[in-house]
């Protein structure tokens, strides 16, 4: 029986979805103008396990997880670079596929881009305009110049209008704030008010404008993702995530939009269920760029396989949060080998899993209780340590499929052990493969030729630079320690 922590209630919960045996599952994904940070990580393949083991499970889950391809950062990027908008976020798109594919996170179902759901923003507006939910500001007022003058009025959602505003976050309204500055002259009647229709500035690319009943411009970022999340899914959804910033207000503002649009009057929800993954932390401090301990996925990939990675993620509980450290990383390197060790060399396809035998039983058990993958992980290394007892093709089996079920343990493990999970740039020593292979070459050509001294010098240089030789029957092979 899966039992998920509902950010909503704060507690616990039995999960049990809208339609039986199907799970509409809808997570805030990135902003594209920049390269994908540990913070998105973090939070991608934590609900990649979600959706992995809701599958595993046996529910039919329709994922989607959005792109937010249309806001001030990326208009203001794109100019700033002299490129279209598009461009640029198809560029940065592309950027974190990659990565997100390195790290072993499945693609979701869906993954809408804002600018294609424009029309439905729209629409969902005017409902929330028709329910007495939004109003047309006062245009707002040119900042510096006339370039920044604008052509209409920004539509604000009334968040006093809306009774039930607050309950995600845990807080009354006069408790609330403003999450910016408000001044005088922005045409919002309330600081809480937030913006559903943005008018557009003279000064800003056509591509960022679009025609409205209210005025050329674009949408909000908070409407965005609930046009994207109910055109794809339905008014109500099973599962609504995202990273642990965006409970307030984003997660918020969503309900009241979501729920002042479709479910006025009534006691509908938006999603039953919220999960919010926990903050990373570098070295027990906020991740920040103004602290200069900001690292994208990219700068870790080069020191580090992206298996490492994952699993420094899993170790921890995704509600916990993450400190992100080199020990650790360099922790999670030795313990993933120490994974690989207990497989013999070669790819084999991962075994159907009897959730009866005892270790996939426990395997569950843990994913089944708020998806604790600590705890899953733990079993898995006990497996690995009765495997170097001794072999049992059936138990390696099993630990194969388990480790897949996680995204881990797919690769030859005679491959991997030679890699040393080390990342694109971290060949010890500055050494790449071939290198490697040619000084080698050269130890056994002096070995041949009886010049043991330049054959030991050639293996102790290699040692000293992480380079493992180890001399068999079959020849010299090579690991990366």
């Amino acid at each position: 029986m899966l039992r998920i922590h509902n950010s909503l209630t704060r507690t616990k919960e039995v999960f049990e979805p809208i339609e039986p045996g199907k799970v509409r599952m809808y997570v805030c994904g990135m902003t594209v103008y920049d390269y994908c940070h540990i913070g998105h990580a973090r939070m991608v393949v934590a609900f990649d396990l979600v959706q992995r083991w809701l599958r595993a499970s046996g529910y039919d889950v329709t994922y989607v997880r959005n792109i937010t391809d249309i806001e001030d950062k990326i208009i203001r990027r794109a100019v700033e670079n002299g490129e279209t908008i598009r461009a640029l976020t198809d560029r940065f798109i592309a950027s974190m596929n990659e990565d997100l594919d390195a790290l072993g996170v499945q693609r979701p179902d869906h993954e809408p881009r804002a600018t294609d759901y424009v029309p439905q923003m729209i629409d969902l507006i005017g409902r929330l305009q028709s329910n007495g939910l939004a109003y047309v500001g006062d245009a707002p007022v040119a900042d510096d110049s006339p370039d920044d003058a604008h052509l209409g009025p920004d539509v604000n959602f009334a968040v006093r209008a809306f009774p039930r505003y607050g309950r995600l976050s845990g807080k009354s309204l006069d408790d609330l704030r403003a999450g910016e500055r408000v001044a005088v002259d922005d045409g919002k009647r309330d600081p809480l008010d937030f913006v559903l229709w943005k008018s557009a500035k003279r000064s800003e690319p056509a591509e960022a404008r679009w025609p409205s009943p209210w005025g050329e411009g674009r949408p909000g970022w908070h409407i965005e993702c609930s046009a994207m999340s109910t055109s794809l899914l339905g008014p109500t959804l099973d599962i609504h995530g995202g990273g642990p910033d965006l409970q307030f207000p984003h997660h918020e503002n969503e309900i009241a939009q979501s729920e002042g649009a479709f479910f006025h009057g009534t006691d509908g929800r938006f999603a039953n269920l919220w999960m919010h993954n926990g903050f990373v932390r570098v070295d027990d401090e906020k991740m920040s760029k103004s602290l200069g301990n900001f690292f994208t996925i990219r700068d870790v990939l080069k020191r580090y396989d992206a298996e490492v990675i994952r699993l420094f993620i899993l170790r921890a509980h995704y509600r916990s949060p993450l400190n992100y450290a080199d020990d650790h990383l360099e922790d999670a390197r030795i313990a993933l080998l120490r994974l690989y060790n207990a497989l013999t060399p070669g790819v084999r396809a991962a075994a159907s899993i009897d959730w009866e035998r005892p270790y996939p039983r426990r395997v569950r058990d843990a994913l089944d209780d708020d998806f604790n993958s600590p705890i899953a992980l733990a079993v898995l290394f006990e497996m690995a340590n009765e495997l170097n007892r001794a072999p049992q093709p059936e138990l390696e089996a099993e630990l194969r499929a388990l480790g897949a079920l996680m995204g881990l343990l797919e690769r030859d493990p005679a491959q991997v052990r030679q890699s040393g999970l080390h990342g694109s740039d971290a060949a010890a020593g500055g050494l790449d493969d071939a290198q490697i292979e040619a000084r080698i070459a050269e130890r056994l050509a002096a070995r041949k030729a009886r010049d043991f001294s330049r054959a030991d010098a050639i293996r102790d240089a290699l040692q000293a630079a992480g380079i493992q030789l180890e001399d068999g029957a079959a020849g010299t092979s090579w690991r990366r320690v």
